[in-house]
């Protein structure tokens, strides 16, 4: 089969790995609470206010269900690669890390024949349900057309777009989850380098939303996701 040269659109994609973090897939943390102001030195001393009665007991912490994020490329079977990303390793490719003890990301890409795929798994996992649930409005927010995927965490949003650029069409879909006080976030791609044409929009959407729903279940389990 006679070999096409990739349009400048997908070039980046099928750069360095480097390349893509620049790009932006590794997800930042989200917001995180201002930590409590010092005590006077007396109290810290004392334990008393200045009015000499003891100090009030400390807050009880946040809500936390997750401590570290599990492993990215083992989040996914055998299976769902291949089906998703056609000529992929399984194994994938984890991406470097600010913070690899609570923020990790794996990517799958390959090109078969005119068809290429890519696949972004990542995990952020923060100090309260309520810092992920900032977070996810606010990712959610950034991103118009999309709707909500009933039935997967404590809130899920799934949206589809299509770029052209040089005639050659990529249709991306997002899904972006909360579960406690992590994210969950998948992004699929893909383009037909001699159609010019997108896979549709059912295809890509379901394809995250598959993607989705295991990087989910990997997530209660730690990462070791069933192989086939």
């Amino acid at each position: 089969m006679r070999s096409l040269p990739l349009p400048l659109a997908l070039t980046a994609r099928l750069a360095p790995v480097a390349v893509l973090a620049s790009a932006g897939w590794a997800l930042s943390s989200g917001p995180f609470a201002a930590a409590p102001a010092a005590e006077p030195e007396t109290q810290q001393r004392t334990g008393r206010t200045a009015t000499g009665s003891p100090s009030a007991p400390s807050t009880q912490a946040e809500s936390r269900t997750y401590d570290a994020a599990p492993a990215p490329c083992s989040s996914l079977s055998g299976g769902t690669v291949s089906t998703l990303v056609p000529g992929a390793k399984a194994a994938g490719k984890e991406l470097p890390s600010t913070d690899s003890e609570v923020r990790r990301t794996c990517s799958w890409n390959a090109l078969k024949g005119y068809e290429y795929r890519w696949l972004d798994v990542s995990f952020d996992v923060m100090r309260s349900d309520e810092a992920a649930r900032r977070s996810y409005e606010e990712r959610v927010a950034d991103r118009d057309g999309g709707g909500p995927v009933p039935g997967l965490g404590d809130a899920a949003y799934s949206v589809v777009n299509l770029t052209t650029e040089d005639g050659q069409q990529t249709r991306e879909g997002t899904v972006v989850v909360r579960v406690a006080n992590a994210l969950v976030v998948v992004t699929y791609n893909g383009s037909d380098f001699e159609t010019k044409k997108a896979p549709g929009t059912d295809t890509v959407n379901k394809g995250a939303i598959k993607a989705a729903k295991e990087a989910v279940a990997a997530l209660g389990s730690g990462g070791d996701a069933q192989p086939g």
